[in-house]
Protein backbone atom coordinates (compact mmCIF):
# COMPACT_ATOMS: atom_id res chain seq x y z
CA UNK A 1 0.00 0.00 0.00
CA UNK A 2 0.88 3.51 -0.69
CA UNK A 3 2.06 5.67 2.68
CA UNK A 4 -0.72 8.29 1.33
CA UNK A 5 -3.15 5.79 1.50
CA UNK A 6 -1.92 4.41 4.50
CA UNK A 7 -2.09 7.76 6.08
CA UNK A 8 -5.05 8.68 4.40
CA UNK A 9 -7.28 5.65 5.90
CA UNK A 10 -5.72 6.44 9.53
CA UNK A 11 -6.53 9.90 9.84
CA UNK A 12 -10.12 9.62 7.56
CA UNK A 13 -11.17 7.15 11.03
CA UNK A 14 -9.43 9.52 13.16
CA UNK A 15 -11.38 12.61 12.12
CA UNK A 16 -14.54 10.38 12.18
CA UNK A 17 -13.54 8.89 15.58
CA UNK A 18 -12.72 13.06 17.19
CA UNK A 19 -15.89 14.23 16.01
CA UNK A 20 -18.09 11.92 17.46
CA UNK A 21 -16.32 11.58 20.76
CA UNK A 22 -16.55 15.75 20.71
CA UNK A 23 -20.35 15.42 20.33
CA UNK A 24 -20.60 12.94 23.51
CA UNK A 25 -18.58 15.58 25.52
CA UNK A 26 -20.86 18.06 24.12
CA UNK A 27 -23.64 15.56 25.57
CA UNK A 28 -22.24 15.63 29.19
CA UNK A 29 -21.38 19.17 29.49
CA UNK A 30 -24.78 20.41 27.98
CA UNK A 31 -26.46 17.69 30.53
CA UNK A 32 -24.17 18.97 33.80
CA UNK A 33 -25.69 22.52 32.76
CA UNK A 34 -29.10 21.69 32.48
CA UNK A 35 -28.48 20.10 35.95
CA UNK A 36 -26.16 21.75 37.68
CA UNK A 37 -26.30 25.70 36.57
CA UNK A 38 -23.37 26.74 39.34
CA UNK A 39 -20.73 23.77 37.78
CA UNK A 40 -21.55 25.06 34.20
CA UNK A 41 -18.87 27.72 33.58
CA UNK A 42 -16.26 24.89 35.12
CA UNK A 43 -17.68 21.82 32.96
CA UNK A 44 -17.22 23.79 29.32
CA UNK A 45 -13.87 25.16 30.35
CA UNK A 46 -13.09 21.64 31.19
CA UNK A 47 -14.29 20.02 28.12
CA UNK A 48 -12.32 23.12 26.06
CA UNK A 49 -9.29 21.85 27.64
CA UNK A 50 -9.63 17.84 27.03
CA UNK A 51 -10.01 19.02 23.32
CA UNK A 52 -7.12 20.84 23.55
CA UNK A 53 -8.90 23.95 22.79
CA UNK A 54 -9.21 26.16 25.30
CA UNK A 55 -6.39 28.71 24.12
CA UNK A 56 -8.14 28.90 20.77
CA UNK A 57 -11.40 29.47 21.99
CA UNK A 58 -10.08 31.79 24.69
CA UNK A 59 -8.32 33.76 21.86
CA UNK A 60 -11.48 33.83 19.62
CA UNK A 61 -14.34 34.57 22.21
CA UNK A 62 -12.84 35.39 25.71
CA UNK A 63 -14.19 34.43 28.97
CA UNK A 64 -16.29 30.65 28.54
CA UNK A 65 -19.53 31.26 27.68
CA UNK A 66 -22.02 28.21 27.29
CA UNK A 67 -23.59 28.74 23.95
CA UNK A 68 -20.48 30.31 22.67
CA UNK A 69 -18.50 27.20 23.42
CA UNK A 70 -21.43 24.55 21.63
CA UNK A 71 -21.02 26.56 18.69
CA UNK A 72 -17.45 26.64 18.53
CA UNK A 73 -17.04 22.82 19.06
CA UNK A 74 -19.99 22.16 16.48
CA UNK A 75 -19.34 24.74 13.23
CA UNK A 76 -17.27 27.58 14.18
CA UNK A 77 -15.24 27.91 10.46
CA UNK A 78 -12.53 29.22 12.51
CA UNK A 79 -12.27 26.09 14.81
CA UNK A 80 -10.00 23.57 12.69
CA UNK A 81 -10.91 21.41 15.99
CA UNK A 82 -14.66 21.54 15.24
CA UNK A 83 -17.39 18.64 14.67
CA UNK A 84 -18.24 20.09 11.34
CA UNK A 85 -13.79 20.61 10.31
CA UNK A 86 -13.47 16.80 11.94
CA UNK A 87 -15.99 15.66 9.11
CA UNK A 88 -15.19 18.01 6.38
CA UNK A 89 -11.19 16.36 7.01
CA UNK A 90 -12.63 12.88 6.95
CA UNK A 91 -14.59 13.24 3.62
CA UNK A 92 -11.42 14.98 2.03
CA UNK A 93 -9.31 11.94 3.06
CA UNK A 94 -11.71 9.44 2.11
CA UNK A 95 -11.63 10.92 -1.04
CA UNK A 96 -8.20 10.97 -1.52
CA UNK A 97 -7.77 7.09 -0.66
CA UNK A 98 -11.70 6.19 -2.67
CA UNK A 99 -10.12 3.19 -4.67
CA UNK A 100 -9.34 1.96 -1.08
CA UNK A 101 -13.02 2.07 0.16
CA UNK A 102 -16.05 0.12 -0.65
CA UNK A 103 -19.40 1.83 -1.91
CA UNK A 104 -20.62 1.55 1.01
CA UNK A 105 -18.20 3.04 3.16
CA UNK A 106 -17.87 6.22 0.67
CA UNK A 107 -21.02 6.44 0.39
CA UNK A 108 -21.87 6.41 4.16
CA UNK A 109 -19.00 9.35 4.89
CA UNK A 110 -20.38 11.83 1.89
CA UNK A 111 -24.09 11.37 3.37
CA UNK A 112 -22.23 12.04 6.91
CA UNK A 113 -21.10 15.01 5.51
CA UNK A 114 -23.83 16.61 3.46
CA UNK A 115 -26.37 16.01 6.42
CA UNK A 116 -24.28 17.50 9.02
CA UNK A 117 -23.49 20.65 6.80
CA UNK A 118 -27.12 20.89 6.05
CA UNK A 119 -28.26 20.68 10.25
CA UNK A 120 -25.03 23.04 10.98
CA UNK A 121 -25.44 25.26 8.40
CA UNK A 122 -26.96 27.53 11.04
CA UNK A 123 -26.44 27.87 14.76
CA UNK A 124 -27.89 24.96 16.71
CA UNK A 125 -31.40 26.08 18.93
CA UNK A 126 -30.90 24.66 22.51
CA UNK A 127 -34.10 22.71 21.78
CA UNK A 128 -32.52 21.06 18.87
CA UNK A 129 -29.05 19.97 20.22
CA UNK A 130 -29.22 16.68 21.75
CA UNK A 131 -30.94 15.26 18.41
CA UNK A 132 -28.20 17.39 16.57
CA UNK A 133 -25.69 15.40 18.54
CA UNK A 134 -27.41 12.23 18.32
CA UNK A 135 -27.09 12.68 14.61
CA UNK A 136 -23.15 13.01 14.89
CA UNK A 137 -22.70 9.83 17.05
CA UNK A 138 -25.61 7.92 14.76
CA UNK A 139 -23.44 9.27 10.97
CA UNK A 140 -20.42 7.99 12.60
CA UNK A 141 -21.79 4.86 13.66
CA UNK A 142 -23.05 4.47 9.77
CA UNK A 143 -19.36 4.77 8.42
CA UNK A 144 -17.94 2.24 11.09
CA UNK A 145 -20.78 -0.33 10.56
CA UNK A 146 -20.02 0.30 6.60
CA UNK A 147 -16.84 -0.64 7.25
CA UNK A 148 -16.92 -3.10 9.55
CA UNK A 149 -19.73 -4.74 7.05
CA UNK A 150 -17.80 -4.32 3.82
CA UNK A 151 -14.25 -4.10 3.80
CA UNK A 152 -11.56 -6.85 3.34
CA UNK A 153 -9.71 -7.37 6.32
CA UNK A 154 -6.01 -6.26 5.11
CA UNK A 155 -3.97 -3.68 5.52
CA UNK A 156 -6.30 -0.80 4.47
CA UNK A 157 -8.81 -2.17 7.01
CA UNK A 158 -6.16 -2.71 9.35
CA UNK A 159 -5.02 0.68 9.48
CA UNK A 160 -8.52 2.37 9.26
CA UNK A 161 -8.98 0.38 12.86
CA UNK A 162 -5.25 1.65 14.04
CA UNK A 163 -6.86 5.05 13.38
CA UNK A 164 -9.94 5.20 15.03
CA UNK A 165 -8.80 2.84 18.24
CA UNK A 166 -5.75 5.47 18.50
CA UNK A 167 -8.35 8.66 18.84
CA UNK A 168 -10.67 6.68 21.25
CA UNK A 169 -7.82 6.17 23.75
CA UNK A 170 -6.37 9.24 22.77
CA UNK A 171 -10.38 11.10 24.05
CA UNK A 172 -10.48 8.39 27.10
CA UNK A 173 -6.98 9.28 28.52
CA UNK A 174 -8.11 13.01 28.09
CA UNK A 175 -11.13 13.13 29.60
CA UNK A 176 -9.93 11.12 32.84
CA UNK A 177 -7.02 12.70 33.09
CA UNK A 178 -8.87 16.14 32.54
CA UNK A 179 -11.78 15.30 34.71
CA UNK A 180 -9.30 13.55 37.45
CA UNK A 181 -6.93 16.66 37.66
CA UNK A 182 -9.61 19.11 38.22
CA UNK A 183 -11.58 16.49 41.16
CA UNK A 184 -8.63 16.21 43.51
CA UNK A 185 -6.98 18.68 44.11
CA UNK A 186 -7.67 18.10 47.75
CA UNK A 187 -8.55 14.47 49.14
CA UNK A 188 -11.43 16.16 51.08
CA UNK A 189 -13.26 15.84 47.60
CA UNK A 190 -13.17 12.15 47.42
CA UNK A 191 -16.57 10.63 47.81
CA UNK A 192 -17.99 14.07 48.01
CA UNK A 193 -21.28 14.69 45.91
CA UNK A 194 -19.19 16.94 43.51
CA UNK A 195 -17.07 13.99 42.69
CA UNK A 196 -19.74 12.01 42.51
CA UNK A 197 -21.16 14.22 40.07
CA UNK A 198 -17.65 14.41 38.50
CA UNK A 199 -17.37 10.38 38.26
CA UNK A 200 -20.68 10.15 36.65
CA UNK A 201 -19.61 12.75 33.99
CA UNK A 202 -16.56 10.96 33.08
CA UNK A 203 -18.75 7.67 32.48
CA UNK A 204 -20.96 9.83 30.38
CA UNK A 205 -18.68 11.48 28.45
CA UNK A 206 -17.73 8.02 27.18
CA UNK A 207 -20.50 6.71 26.83
CA UNK A 208 -19.69 4.01 29.29
CA UNK A 209 -22.68 4.58 31.91
CA UNK A 210 -24.58 1.91 30.98
CA UNK A 211 -21.88 -0.92 30.47
CA UNK A 212 -20.72 0.19 34.21
CA UNK A 213 -23.78 0.30 35.62
CA UNK A 214 -24.08 -3.50 34.23
CA UNK A 215 -21.07 -4.65 35.25
CA UNK A 216 -20.45 -2.89 38.51
CA UNK A 217 -23.94 -1.76 39.73
CA UNK A 218 -24.85 2.06 40.67
CA UNK A 219 -21.89 2.71 42.94
CA UNK A 220 -19.63 5.59 42.01
CA UNK A 221 -16.64 4.11 42.98
CA UNK A 222 -13.40 5.96 41.90
CA UNK A 223 -11.18 3.27 42.02
CA UNK A 224 -13.38 1.00 40.16
CA UNK A 225 -14.58 3.45 37.30
CA UNK A 226 -10.53 3.78 36.69
CA UNK A 227 -9.66 0.38 36.29
CA UNK A 228 -12.85 0.59 34.15
CA UNK A 229 -11.68 2.89 31.80
CA UNK A 230 -7.57 1.93 32.01
CA UNK A 231 -8.05 -1.85 32.59
CA UNK A 232 -10.85 -3.52 31.93
CA UNK A 233 -10.23 -5.17 28.76
CA UNK A 234 -14.00 -5.73 28.15
CA UNK A 235 -14.79 -2.20 27.33
CA UNK A 236 -14.24 -0.65 24.07
CA UNK A 237 -13.41 2.64 25.10
CA UNK A 238 -10.72 1.52 27.71
CA UNK A 239 -6.98 1.96 26.94
CA UNK A 240 -6.39 -1.54 27.40
CA UNK A 241 -8.76 -2.55 25.02
CA UNK A 242 -7.74 -0.11 22.15
CA UNK A 243 -4.20 -0.70 22.88
CA UNK A 244 -4.90 -4.33 22.36
CA UNK A 245 -6.73 -3.81 18.82
CA UNK A 246 -3.87 -1.62 17.60
CA UNK A 247 -1.43 -4.17 18.89
CA UNK A 248 -3.47 -6.90 16.94
CA UNK A 249 -3.95 -4.73 13.67
CA UNK A 250 -0.20 -3.93 13.76
CA UNK A 251 0.49 -7.26 14.18
CA UNK A 252 -1.94 -8.21 11.51
CA UNK A 253 -0.01 -5.59 8.90
CA UNK A 254 3.31 -6.75 9.77
CA UNK A 255 2.41 -10.51 9.02
CA UNK A 256 1.14 -9.42 5.51
CA UNK A 257 4.22 -7.04 4.67
CA UNK A 258 6.32 -10.18 6.31
CA UNK A 259 8.04 -7.69 7.97
CA UNK A 260 8.18 -6.08 11.51
CA UNK A 261 8.68 -2.22 12.20
CA UNK A 262 9.80 -0.19 14.89
CA UNK A 263 6.12 0.82 15.95
CA UNK A 264 5.48 -2.76 16.33
CA UNK A 265 7.32 -3.04 19.18
CA UNK A 266 6.68 0.31 20.63
CA UNK A 267 2.80 -0.62 20.67
CA UNK A 268 4.06 -3.91 22.68
CA UNK A 269 5.57 -1.54 25.17
CA UNK A 270 2.54 0.52 25.87
CA UNK A 271 0.28 -2.49 25.81
CA UNK A 272 2.54 -4.20 28.34
CA UNK A 273 2.02 -1.55 30.55
CA UNK A 274 -1.25 -2.38 30.89
CA UNK A 275 -0.23 -6.12 31.86
CA UNK A 276 1.57 -5.12 34.42
CA UNK A 277 -0.20 -2.75 36.12
CA UNK A 278 -3.14 -2.74 38.64
CA UNK A 279 -4.78 0.10 39.85
CA UNK A 280 -3.52 0.10 43.55
CA UNK A 281 0.17 0.36 41.45
CA UNK A 282 -1.17 3.28 39.42
CA UNK A 283 -2.76 5.29 42.02
CA UNK A 284 0.25 4.85 44.03
CA UNK A 285 2.49 6.42 40.91
CA UNK A 286 0.03 8.80 40.27
CA UNK A 287 -2.90 8.36 37.92
CA UNK A 288 -2.24 11.76 36.45
CA UNK A 289 0.87 10.80 36.09
CA UNK A 290 0.35 7.88 34.31
CA UNK A 291 -1.90 8.97 32.12
CA UNK A 292 0.81 11.34 30.93
CA UNK A 293 3.00 8.74 30.25
CA UNK A 294 0.62 6.96 28.22
CA UNK A 295 -0.20 10.11 26.45
CA UNK A 296 3.81 10.81 25.61
CA UNK A 297 4.35 7.02 24.62
CA UNK A 298 0.85 7.46 22.63
CA UNK A 299 2.00 10.54 20.69
CA UNK A 300 5.48 8.98 20.12
CA UNK A 301 3.86 5.77 18.57
CA UNK A 302 1.67 7.87 16.34
CA UNK A 303 4.92 9.82 14.86
CA UNK A 304 6.73 6.43 14.31
CA UNK A 305 3.70 4.55 12.72
CA UNK A 306 3.59 7.61 10.19
CA UNK A 307 7.72 7.29 9.64
CA UNK A 308 7.40 3.57 9.47
CA UNK A 309 4.42 3.47 6.78
CA UNK A 310 5.48 6.67 4.94
CA UNK A 311 2.28 8.59 5.29
CA UNK A 312 3.63 11.50 4.27
CA UNK A 313 4.48 9.71 0.49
Amino acid sequence: MLGKTAGGLFWMFRYLERAENTARMIDAGLRISLTRSSAAESEWTSILQSTGLHGSYTAMHGAPDGPKIIDFLLRDPNNPGSIMAGIEAARENARVVRTALTREVWEAVNECYMVLKRVLAEPVADRDLPRVLQVVRQRSAFVRGASHGTMVRNDMYNFARIGTFFERADNTARILDQKYYILLPSVRLVGSPSDNVQWETILRATSTTRAYQTLHGGDIDPRVIAHFLILDGRLPRSLAFCYGKIGENLGYIAKEYGASKPCDALAEAICSKFRAHDMNAIFDYGLHEFIGDFLRDSTALGRQIEIDYRFSE
